[in-house]
């Protein structure tokens, strides 16, 4: 008697058991989230792509698929210059570009991808995580309903390719370049044509003359696009990108829909995502250096004469566009006093043992 006594109480408590379980199933299945991801970037592409794609794994894995992300390349879904206003709109919770993209909406943008001989990627980090930084680009994208986060860095960039060598200042006078952002801004003031496109359309428009010079990234990058069969002379260094930050882009309303633990989530997966591309890069750009020199194309270092005068021309232009309006200012206020205040310790660290070894 006492054992099938034991035996019903222990029934009674798995049936319960399996009550509370099956009601907990049934709650994760409910609070699913089903995300899109759309980005500027070619599916899979070696890099930024891929770059996505890591993104979204993490935000899949880490939530244990309470999110679910789905990634669309550029072109699937949207165009890819498209993306600021389609997450913007709700057409998609995430993107995945470049903040220099969106300089139309502010110029303040500009800031948060990468400034013409301003912060490396070490540098931009510190000022985003720790100098306020993000703060003043939440406070930007805020009457867009998007929320703004890091997510990869792709190092100092290349210089470009070039359908011909630049020897002079001179030398850019009419020169159609596809280069975005403050490095279209500094070449158009140089008397250059800077051209924006996207990166699928880079390819075409060099080799049919549409464009006599094209900035992508790096050897990384540029190998994938076959940029060495376009060009011949490949110009470093990067002077408009020495640490362009890519972002992710989070439809705020979808984001404050998120329960506590899965917002962390998606701020700790991205942030996960900036130290890997930029581990990636580091890592990939040397092997495709070695390729690209045994297709004896021509790397060259830009004219010292041509780096003053770019350089010049660069702080006149991010003094003009600090004037654009107010949240211009002090976005261009905070990249400024950060730079100059972690610029000494830059010389004698990483520059001062650079030049030793």
């Amino acid at each position: 008697m006492k054992r099938r006594k034991f035996l019903k109480s222990i029934g009674g408590s798995l049936t319960v058991s399996s009550l509370l379980i099956s009601s907990a199933n049934s709650a994760t299945q409910k609070n699913q989230y089903k995300w899109k991801m759309v980005t500027s970037w070619p599916k899979n592409f070696p890099g930024l792509g891929v770059g996505a794609e890591n993104l979204a794994n993490l935000i899949n894995k880490l939530s244990n698929n309470r999110i679910k992300v789905k990634v669309f390349g550029a072109n699937e879904l949207i165009p890819p210059l498209e993306v600021f206003d389609f997450v913007s709109n709700g057409g998609a919770e995430l993107g995945h570009s470049g903040a220099y993209y969106w300089k139309g909406k502010s110029a303040a943008c500009q800031f948060f991808s990468s400034v013409p001989f301003g912060m490396n990627s070490q540098e931009m980090n510190a000022w985003l995580y720790y100098g306020g930084g993000i703060e003043l680009w939440e406070k930007l994208y805020n009457r867009f309903n998007l929320i703004p986060r890091p997510a990869g860095n792709t190092g100092v960039q290349m210089g470009g390719w070039f359908n011909k060598q630049i020897n002079s200042v001179n030398d850019l006078k009419g020169l159609k370049m596809r280069i975005p952002g403050l490095g279209g801004e500094v070449l158009s003031r140089a008397g250059g044509v800077p051209v924006t496109l996207a990166g699928s359309e880079i390819f075409t428009a060099l080799q049919t003359g549409v464009i006599d010079a094209t900035e992508w990234v790096g050897p990384y990058n540029d190998r994938a696009f076959g940029l060495h069969k376009a060009a011949k002379y490949y110009y470093y260094p990067g002077w408009h990108e020495p640490g362009p930050t890519i972002e992710c882009i989070i439809n705020k309303k979808a984001y404050n829909l998120l329960p506590e633990d899965l917002q962390l989530i998606v701020d700790v997966a991205c942030k996960a995502a900036n130290i890997d591309m930029l581990s990636d890069y580091t890592a990939k750009n040397n092997l495709a250096l070695q390729f690209l020199k045994s297709k004896k194309i021509e790397i060259l270092k830009f004219p010292d004469e041509v780096l003053l005068k770019l350089k010049n021309l660069s702080k006149e232009i991010l003094v003009e566009i600090s004037k654009s309006d107010a949240i211009t200012q002090e976005v261009y206020n905070s990249y400024s006093k950060f730079s100059s205040a972690v610029s000494p310790w830059t010389k004698i660290s990483d520059k001062a043992y650079l030049d030793i070894r």
